[in-house]
C-alpha cells in the first residue's frame, strides 16, 4: 500500500496519540499536533522522533496553525494524504447554566478548529486530486442522554457532522473524501480509572479501546469509496443501551 502522509491534530494523548501511532506502524508518515508543547514533545520522543514523523504545536482553531501543519507536511513529505480532525474537548454543564463564554469553548475549539483545519488542507489536496478528511464525532449527536447534560459540546460536534456531510458534497467530484468517525466511550487518560463505569451505556456493555477508533479511521483513510459518512465505533451506544 503506497505509504501517505498523515495530518493528526490533538495527537500527543489518547485516542489522536493512538491514530498517530496506528498510521506511523504501518509505515506512513505522519505529521502531529498539539496545543501543549511539553505533551507533544514527549510523544514525538516516545515514538522515536524519526525520519517519518514530524511535530507542529499550535492552537487548531487559529488558521494559522493549519497553514503551519500543510507546510510542515509538503515541505518534509512532499503531501497531504489524510487530515485527521481529533482535537477536541467535551464536558457537561445543565443547559441553563450555560454562558456565552462556555459555550464559545466548545464553538471555537470544536468546529472552528475542525473547520478551519480543513480550510487549510483541501487547496492542497485540490492539486493533488484527492485527499481524505477524518473528523471524530459522537454518537450522542444523535442519541440523547437525560441523565448527562452536554447540550454545549454536543452541539459543536453536531456542527461536525453536518460539515462532514457538507463538505462530502462540495468536494466529492474532485475526489476528496470527507466523513467522520464518531467513537463511544474510550478507554483514556481523560476518564482516569473510571470508564468502566460506564460500559452499560455500551450494547457490548463494555468499553471501547484506542485500537478500535485508530483501526476504523485507518481503514476509512484507506478506502476509496466511503465519503459522507458518520461511523459509530461505539459498541452499539448509538444505537441503545442498556438498563443495568
Amino acid at each position: 500500500m503506497k505509504k501517505q502522509t498523515i495530518i493528526v491534530t490533538g495527537a500527543a494523548s489518547g485516542i489522536g496519540k493512538g491514530i498517530a501511532k496506528y498510521f506511523l506502524d504501518r509505515g506512513d508518515n505522519v505529521v502531529m499536533n498539539s496545543f501543549t508543547a511539553e505533551s507533544l514533545e514527549n510523544t514525538y520522543n516516545e515514538f522515536g522522533a524519526g525520519s517519518n514523523l514530524a511535530m507542529v504545536v499550535g492552537d487548531v482553531s487559529k488558521k494559522s496553525t493549519g497553514e503551519q501543519l500543510v507546510a510542515t507536511a509538503i515541505e518534509k513529505f512532499g503531501s497531504v494524504d489524510v487530515l485527521v480532525n481529533n482535537a477536541g474537548i467535551f464536558d457537561s454543564r445543565p443547559f441553563l447554566e450555560v454562558d456565552e463564554a462556555y459555550l464559545d469553548k466548545f464553538l471555537t475549539t470544536n468546529l472552528k478548529g475542525t473547520y478551519f483545519t480543513t480550510q487549510t488542507v483541501i487547496p492542497q489536496m485540490l492539486n493533488q486530486k484527492g485527499g481524505v478528511v477524518i473528523n471524530i464525532g459522537t454518537p450522542l449527536v444523535s442519541h440523547g442522554l437525560g441523565g448527562w447534560p452536554a447540550s454545549a459540546a454536543i452541539s459543536s460536534k453536531g456542527a461536525i457532522h453536518a460539515l462532514t456531510i457538507q463538505l462530502a458534497a462540495e468536494f466529492g467530484k474532485q475526489n476528496i473524501r470527507v466523513n467522520t468517525v464518531a467513537p463511544g466511550v474510550i478507554r483514556t487518560p481523560m476518564h482516569g480509572d473510571k470508564a468502566d463505569l460506564s460500559a452499560g451505556l455500551h450494547l457490548l456493555n463494555r468499553v471501547g479501546e484506542i485500537e478500535d477508533v485508530a483501526e476504523m479511521v485507518y481503514t476509512v483513510a484507506k478506502s476509496n469509496f466511503i465519503t459522507g459518512s458518520i461511523i459509530n465505533v461505539d459498541g452499539g451506544k448509538g444505537s441503545g443501551h442498556n438498563l443495568n
